[in-house]
């Protein structure tokens, strides 16, 4: 069954993205009239962990770089192990973002891909695509069934025990028991500081100031304003404007649960319940950017968003500091 989840709370990690895409603030606009673009207080230190001050061209020529690092370490580790491998050096893995944005604020943008869940650009037949073709496909193809599990327990490791699984299919990473793979990208990439011993408890308050804030009295007020909007529209039931793209993803859970699945594993959902949700996701989107509009919802936001975080270094300067200065030691 393929899972899929809305953006509800992202993680410490994850949410780099959101905050060096900057949002716009409630400042003056530029001289062609375009909002002034507002940076998240906390990118600043969260781009020097993760690599998010390089540029879209020097993440991919680092990403490249360690990929074949990464993958010579494991092609090592297999041969010990006894089994063959061919390093996988395809970039398929990686997208830079230049060619295709996400534009969740542009009304053309959204009435064509609503909120980017059934269909996106990201995913569209018609965009240039290269084909993935598995350097061990034609060696994996000689070895027996229980080879072949042997093969893959040996490449990332036996996997989590189901009590180890939580109810959202998440489960703790330990790159300790992720065979080749884990072992080789922990060589060359180090630990994540998110989860060391030294970081993990700042970055759990970071996650925190973010479920906060989503559900501070400023923010609650303000959802509330929105969820008026859409009363108004005829979109009734949502309280959070998280809800709205949320309940899209909630539905495309459902066709997958409900598809037909074939012995070996595969299966599509419905093409025309697939279709009818892609034009239901195109028009709740369209009404929540009007909404949004309506409101101010993104300025707000964001404007509430930047206050907390700015608390939130007062409060934790020492620790934001210690995480750079380890950084910048890696």
């Amino acid at each position: 069954m393929r899972v899929l989840r809305g953006p509800a709370v992202l993680s410490a990690a994850t949410v780099l993205a959101v905050l060096l895409a900057g949002c716009s603030g409630s400042g003056d606009d530029d001289a062609s009239g375009a909002p002034a673009e507002q940076t998240s207080p906390l990118s600043e230190y969260l781009s020097a962990v993760y690599g998010g001050d390089l540029s879209p061209d020097e993440q991919e020529r680092q990403f490249a770089e360690q990929q074949a690092q990464t993958e010579e370490l494991v092609a090592q580790c297999m041969q010990d192990e006894g089994f063959e491998y061919s390093p996988d050096t395809q970039s398929g893995g990686f997208t830079s973002g230049d060619d295709i944005e996400y534009e969740p604020e542009d009304r053309d943008w959204v009435a064509q891909w609503g909120y980017g869940a059934v269909n996106s650009p990201f995913n569209d037949p018609a965009q240039p695509t290269e084909e993935y073709v598995d350097p061990n496909g034609d060696y994996l193809a000689t070895l027996s069934e229980s080879e072949q599990a042997a093969f893959n327990e040996a490449l990332y490791g036996p996997g989590p025990d189901e009590d180890e699984i939580s109810e959202d299919g998440s489960f703790d990473y330990d790159w300790q028991t992720a065979g080749c793979q884990g072992a080789a990208q922990h060589q060359v990439s180090g630990d994540d500081p998110s989860q060391s011993e030294e970081f993990k408890p700042l970055f759990d308050a970071i996650n925190a100031l973010y479920e906060d804030t989503q559900s501070s009295p400023e923010m609650s007020d303000l959802d509330a304003e929105w969820a008026a909007c859409m009363d108004a529209a005829g979109k009734t039931g949502f309280t959070m404007q998280a809800d709205a793209q949320n309940s899209v993803y909630d539905d495309m859970n459902a066709l997958y649960e409900e598809m037909p699945v074939s012995e070996d594993g595969s299966g599509e959902p419905d093409q025309a319940a697939t279709d009818a949700l892609a034009e239901k996701e195109v028009e709740l989107a369209l009404v929540d950017l009007d909404c949004r509009e309506e409101t101010d919802y993104r300025d707000r936001s964001a404007e509430i968003t930047r206050v907390a975080e700015e608390q939130f270094i007062s409060d934790h300067q020492a620790e934001l500091d210690a995480l750079v200065a380890a950084s910048e030691q890696d």
